[in-house]
């Protein structure tokens, strides 16, 4: 299944390698899910963040898909472990330059919407309601976990934070700006 927003990343990456073929030096990264402080999460962009905003500020929350089990797996790189990349890519261009790596969590740093439920519910204290459709879009994706392996090999690169880290930082910013998020947030 193609989609818009499928569509508007491969433009993307066609607009970098025309400008290369005119001898402007790029790299194309293809990140995962980045996720952390400063997210601001909703259903179809932003889901850890969401998942954790549902936890601190209330609403319901909804497995939707694959027979509504929350079994939907992501990987998850942490923001700042996504400008540790970009600095190590810009520190060793020649290593990076004129080509395309995939970058994200890796199986270390993946969860399923299940386990990200409980997570968020130990490190809040807060248990929400979870409702259940067991109706799979035809554009959605049970597993997507970044095979990052040449990305790492090249770089000596690893993400640094895993799936725990990455919501215990997105409950600490949404708790100390609690009053500039809820308004947001807030069912």
């Amino acid at each position: 299944m193609r989609t818009l927003y499928g569509a508007t990343k491969l433009a993307g990456e066609l607009l970098v390698a025309e400008y290369a073929a005119f001898g402007v030096e790029a790299v194309i990264t293809r990140f995962g899910v980045i996720t952390g402080p400063g997210q601001m999460g909703k259903v179809d962009q932003g889901v850890f963040a969401l998942w954790m905003a549902r936890h601190v500020f209330g609403g319901t929350l909804r497995y939707q898909g694959w027979g509504g089990t929350g079994k939907q797996v992501r990987d998850l790189l942490h923001i700042d472990d996504a400008c540790d990349l970009l600095l190590a890519q810009l520190a060793q261009w020649s290593t990076v330059a004129g080509r395309t790596w995939n970058a994200g969590g890796g199986l270390a740093s993946s969860l399923s919407l299940r386990e990200t439920t409980t997570l968020c519910a130990e490190i809040t204290g807060a248990h929400r309601t979870v409702e259940s459709s067991a109706a799979t879009h035809e554009s959605d994706v049970r597993v997507y976990i970044t095979d990052q392996r040449a990305l790492c090999a090249a770089l000596g690169w690893t993400p640094q934070r895993g799936a725990r880290q990455v919501l215990i930082d997105l409950h600490r910013w949404m708790t100390e700006n609690a009053a500039l998020l809820a308004p947001v947030f807030q069912p």
